[in-house]
């Protein structure tokens, strides 16, 4: 059976691409394992699939699936799906605000000038543990007086972040993906004033299938609720992510009240049918 399909790129202003997501529409009938072989098929760090809502709060129901597993929430995946459902004629019951339903709960989004989401809470924060700490920066091969803190940064992939000295030690991290195992690692480093951004962040994720996310919006959520609580960061800021992949993501983190948005651009780029 055919069902719509679109493809589109997240978190990229300009010219250069930041990180695609798959979407099919009109999901309801599909199995999971339907779902998850296609997923498999297109080999992207995420596809997801749009369904009716179980809840009566929400706009509609998101499944998150990477080639090798189900994800409870994803950043990139929530705004790229937002923005297809939306392009296909998708309205809201609020005109400004969208609801998501997903298995980590309900996630909000916002339409300004560019669709953000509400981080949603952390599944585990704090301080991480010394063994797992050691095993993390080892396999980044980064030296450990290079490092700043870290701590549990997860919304549902299971994150944890390491903050480094500076955006340039990030972008020169040439990662031991087999010492990482079933780690996944977010990494951020400031850049100097007048820089291309606040923040270089780099994101590994080998248990999920990419061994590098080119750019992530769970990740973020989590390092700007950790900088905004221990007072790294005192108010919004901007991050760029991919250049290491050769691509140029960015995002802008928002902190409004007790609410940060994660937010940045998207656009379809593949627009069709799949037969599944």
């Amino acid at each position: 059976m055919s069902r719509p399909f679109s493809q589109v790129d997240v978190f990229a202003p300009g010219p250069r691409p930041g990180n695609p997501v798959a979407v099919v529409h009109d999901a309801d009938e599909l199995t999971t394992e339907q779902m998850q072989t296609f997923a498999n098929w297109t080999n992207l760090s995420e596809t997801t699939f749009l369904l009716r809502p179980a809840q009566p709060e929400a706009d509609y129901r998101l499944r998150i699936f990477t080639p090798s597993g189900e994800l409870p929430f994803a950043g990139h995946p929530t705004l790229g799906s937002a923005h297809a459902w939306l392009e296909r004629g998708g309205v809201p019951r609020d005109a400004g605000t969208l609801v998501q339903e997903c298995e980590a709960g309900l996630v909000r989004l916002r339409r300004a000038e560019v669709l953000s989401f509400a981080a949603p809470p952390l599944r585990r924060s704090g301080p991480v543990e010394a063994d797992v700490l050691k095993q993390a920066v080892a396999s980044l091969g980064v030296d450990p007086d290079r490092v700043l803190g870290a701590n549990w940064v997860d919304n549902g992939p299971g994150w944890l972040a390491v903050r480094l000295a500076s955006a340039d030690d990030v972008l020169a991290l040439r990662p031991d993906f087999t010492a990482m195992g079933a780690l996944a690692v977010g990494v951020a480093g400031a850049h100097p004033a007048g820089g291309p951004a606040d923040f270089e962040v780099r994101a590994f994720a080998p248990g999920h299938g990419s061994a590098e996310d080119p750019v992530t919006g769970s990740v973020n959520a989590g390092i700007a609720q950790w900088f905004l609580r221990d007072g790294i960061v005192t108010g919004g800021y901007t991050v760029r992510q991919g250049t290491a992949l050769g691509r140029d993501g960015h995002l802008t983190i928002a902190p409004e009240g007790d609410t940060i948005w994660v937010g940045g651009t998207c656009r379809t780029v593949i627009s069709g049918t799949v037969s599944l």
